[in-house]
């Protein structure tokens, strides 16, 4: 299970369930408004988004492997094909 709880203006704590055996981690993200509408538009949640980026970084790493703290931005440096799944699972 992922979680996305606000904590600042644009900065949100995820929590992420390990797998058996995993340890549950903590992570602070932080979302830019502009980003954000390069995203989506505003068409869906920001907690929707995140919570659906966390999807696409854990589908690659398990989540003990992910920043503690970060811009979503970020993800599309490690992952390039990044906004593009997101565009995806947006339109889906």
């Amino acid at each position: 299970m992922i979680s996305a709880t606000l904590v600042d203006l644009y900065t949100y704590e995820v929590v992420v369930e390990g797998a058996e055996g995993v340890p549950e981690t903590t992570h602070r993200v932080r979302l830019e408004p502009d980003y954000y509408q390069k995203l989506c538009g505003g068409t869906i949640t920001h907690e929707w988004l995140i919570i659906q980026s966390f999807k696409f970084l854990l589908e690659r790493e398990p989540n003990t492997s992910i920043l503690a703290e970060f811009d979503l931005e970020d993800i599309n440096r490690y992952f390039p094909e990044y906004e593009a799944e997101m565009a995806r699972r947006i339109r889906r």
